[in-house]
């Protein structure tokens, strides 16, 4: 059973705190290692990983020349980006202009408070903890609007448009597919969806298969993966950056310091996509032999590893097929599969 105690707590009691001051300074403390962990992992995806992954499915060679397989080029990356100079374009709107790169990376580290990655490791775990997920990582589409419109620039402005248009045919059908997970575990918290796969659903051999969603419920775990792509900008959904036709959308008059946080934020909201699925179809932090932490993290990486095959492999829509197969695809297989899913669990109730 995973253990519920919130990870500001367990450090409080270690510290021999209590009351006000003991959750104030576990609060601080834990949010900074769960921080520094996706940051962490961010920093290797962002310009590491994603050019090795990259180069790996397109047969060609990446990063080499800076340290050990090329990993210094995540601190080289950083000096260059950081050093450059902020330019801002004339006529933009400020202060939105300057608050939509903070808000795209905090939406996303805001999401991971009530993630459980392993035994205590989460920072709360409150009864709506799904609804907090979903509401703090829709911050980015403001994010996303806020950058497009502020930045004085048709291509800019453009890809905001298409990303709220975007967002409105994808993110329904991605609350939906949630929806059908809470019918099955009867909870919105996130520690009890979680408990509710630990269950076995079926033994082969000796080899007992857990009742992860993503066995209960295939279809709507394939769905899901599908939506996730949209919600984090990847193709065939890359339709608000899309390079080739709008520069870089939304994204276009950012530099330096603005633009690493742009990047941060692209690449946090991928493996808040992965932990999302990870606890709702994959059984959370749950597997053999390794402890629970690493397994959340194989299974957040897993799906990262995805993400950058479908950038590899799959050629991107246009708007206008996005948007149909959002509303005429998405929204009706979503809620056929929320529908039977309801039946079956009022059948077996």
């Amino acid at each position: 059973m995973l253990q519920t105690t919130p990870l500001p707590d367990t450090i409080a009691d270690l510290l021999g705190l209590g009351g006000t001051l003991g959750d104030v300074v576990g609060g601080i403390i834990g949010a900074a290692i769960v921080g520094t962990l996706m940051l962490t992992m961010t920093a290797i995806a962002g310009p590491w990983a994603k050019r090795k992954i990259t180069a790996a499915f397109t047969d060609r060679y990446a990063v080499n020349r800076h340290g050990p397989a090329g990993l210094l080029i995540i601190v080289a990356d950083a000096l260059r980006l950081l050093s450059k100079e902020l330019i801002v374009p004339e006529g933009v709107d400020r202060p939105a202009w300057d608050l939509a790169p903070l808000l795209l990376a905090w939406s996303a580290l805001l999401g991971f408070a009530v993630i459980p990655m392993g035994n205590g490791i989460h920072l709360a775990d409150p009864e709506v903890g799904l609804v907090y997920v979903f509401a703090v990582a829709s911050i980015a589409s403001l994010a996303l609007v806020m950058a497009g419109y502020s930045s004085n620039n048709k291509f800019s402005m453009l890809g905001g448009l298409r990303a709220v248009a975007q967002n409105l045919a994808y993110e329904i059908p991605l609350i939906l597919l949630a929806a059908s997970v809470v019918l099955f575990a009867g909870s919105l918290q996130m520690s009890e969806i979680v408990a509710a796969q630990a269950e076995t659903l079926v033994s082969l051999g000796g080899v007992a298969i857990p009742s992860w969603y993503a066995f209960v419920n295939p279809f709507a775990f394939v769905l899901f993966m599908i939506a996730n792509l949209m919600e984090v900008g990847r193709n065939p959904f890359d339709i608000p950056e899309a390079p080739t036709e709008i520069v870089a959308g939304y994204q276009t008059e950012y530099s330096s310091v603005y633009f690493v946080l742009v990047y941060l934020g692209e690449f946090i909201h991928i493996f808040l996509g992965g932990a999302i699925i990870a606890t709702l179809f994959l059984g959370g932090p749950a597997g053999p032999v390794l402890p629970g932490i690493l397994w959340f993290i194989i299974k957040i990486w897993a799906v990262f590893l995805f993400t950058q095959w479908a950038r590899s492999a799959l050629p991107r829509l246009r708007i206008d097929q996005l948007i149909e197969i959002g509303w005429k695809g998405m929204l009706v297989l979503a809620l056929a599969n929320l529908i039977l899913t309801a039946v079956i669990v009022g059948v077996i109730a």
